[in-house]
């Protein structure tokens, strides 16, 4: 009898278990696909008024191919899981399963959605979408499977050569740099805005809202906490380390791009996302102060880079910045897992340095290949750029037929 009741209170905490884990991950991919509408608001808010419709339906729809393209291939590919079973079968563990499924898709889909602010008002509807499903199917996956999953032994072979894996809890480089290097292939071969440039000198076209600029931006930055925290995936890993890193980079990218960006609300508010950014790789391991330091040096990187490439490189106008944001920063992040994580900094230790650095350049070379083979493709066979006249229409009425409010 005793024995009995054993078994039964063991099955129950099992249960209650998997119900609890079930939910934290089904908490922490709502507050990611929340982080979809941030980056929907923060490019409506930086582009010019007549593409702000194309700006919402782009990110939404990107979105609806992406869940397509990772639940029938993406995912198989990244960790070796279908879901051609039946439902009964899929309802296991609570369905926890397929839970981390929608969780990780919310990180595969941002991908596209990092993409679509540096190819903002100029670029062709339908072809962006076959180059989304492509990219979220195939690129994406590939390389989220290695660095996540051990696939092709990359992470074994780190092991092995250096003693320690590559590190990247919640993404700098898995997600945020590749989506950014993916992004520096399709506004490379995209080119400028008409008009963005003359006699070698950029022309400014001022932010259409800044308040939805500032909406977008506080939404990712909270959803965020979900994106880091919950990358724990189980109540049992969850640490209020990541929580407290991820502050504390946030601040420092805000605090430095006020002082560098000269109180510029564009900078100020993108100053935080790349601080968020640049900690997601180690924000498991490090010292707050290692993470506030990390955070400062990306919010510098952020406006050096943003500055850089559009001062100096008339053909690669991103609009939004993607590159120096996502791609910059998100190597920052994952060669700093590998210097503030150490325990000669205040970190937890497990890291190496030179690790760190292998597999962020790793992931470069992934994300321009990948990158430049799906755009650089349908840019030859269906063009990847509006007509000069639906440009200077701009895309809500080229290609929705709509603007932003009735008196469009």
């Amino acid at each position: 009898m005793e024995n009995l009741q054993l078994v039964s209170i063991s099955s129950a905490v099992e249960t209650l278990t998997h119900s609890a884990n079930t939910m934290f991950i089904l908490g922490g991919a709502i507050m990611v696909l929340a982080m979809h509408a941030g980056f929907a608001f923060l490019e409506l808010g930086t582009v010019r008024y007549k593409n702000q419709v194309n700006a919402l339906v782009k990110i939404i729809t990107d979105f609806g191919v992406s869940t397509l393209a990772y639940f029938f291939i993406g995912y198989q590919i990244a960790y070796g899981v279908n879901f051609f079973s039946s439902a009964d079968e899929l309802i296991s563990n609570n369905g926890y399963a397929l839970v981390k499924f929608f969780f990780l898709l919310t990180f595969a889909a941002a991908i596209p959605a990092i993409v679509s602010g540096g190819i903002a008002e100029r670029a062709k509807f339908y072809p962006i979408l076959i180059a989304t499903t492509l990219i979220v199917a195939f690129v994406y996956p590939f390389f989220e499977g290695i660095m996540w999953n051990g696939n092709l032994g990359v992470q074994a072979w780190f092991v092995q050569t250096f003693g320690a894996p590559f590190h990247d809890f919640a993404g700098s480089v898995v997600v945020h740099a590749m989506g950014g290097w993916i992004a520096f292939a399709a506004i490379y071969l995209l080119g400028a805005r008409a008009g963005r440039y003359r006699n070698g000198r950029v022309v400014a076209f001022a932010p259409s809202n800044i308040p939805f600029l500032a909406l977008g931006a506080w939404i990712l930055a909270v959803g965020w906490f979900g994106f880091n925290v919950m990358s724990a995936q189980t109540l049992g890993n969850v640490s209020g380390l990541v929580a407290v890193n991820s502050l504390m980079a946030m601040v420092g990218g805000t605090l430095v791009a006020m002082l560098i960006g000269k109180k510029d609300p564009g900078f100020i508010h993108n100053g935080p996302l790349a601080g968020l950014v640049a900690v997601c790789a180690g924000s498991d391991v490090m010292h707050p102060m290692g993470a506030l330091a990390v955070g400062a040096i990306a919010g510098a990187l952020f406006i050096g880079c943003f500055l850089l490439a559009q001062n100096r490189f008339p053909r690669f106008d991103d609009v939004l910045g993607v590159w120096a944001m996502h791609g910059m920063c998100g190597i920052w992040g994952g060669i700093a897992a590998g210097v503030f994580g150490l325990q000669a900094l205040g970190g937890l230790g497990g890291v190496s340095f030179i690790v760190q650095l292998l597999g962020s350049l790793f992931g470069v070379v992934v994300a321009l290949s990948g990158g430049f083979l799906v755009y650089g493709s349908i840019k030859w066979i269906a063009g990847l750029r509006l007509s000069a006249e639906q440009e200077f229409n701009g895309a809500d009425l080229s290609v929705h037929r709509i603007g932003a409010s009735s008196m469009d």
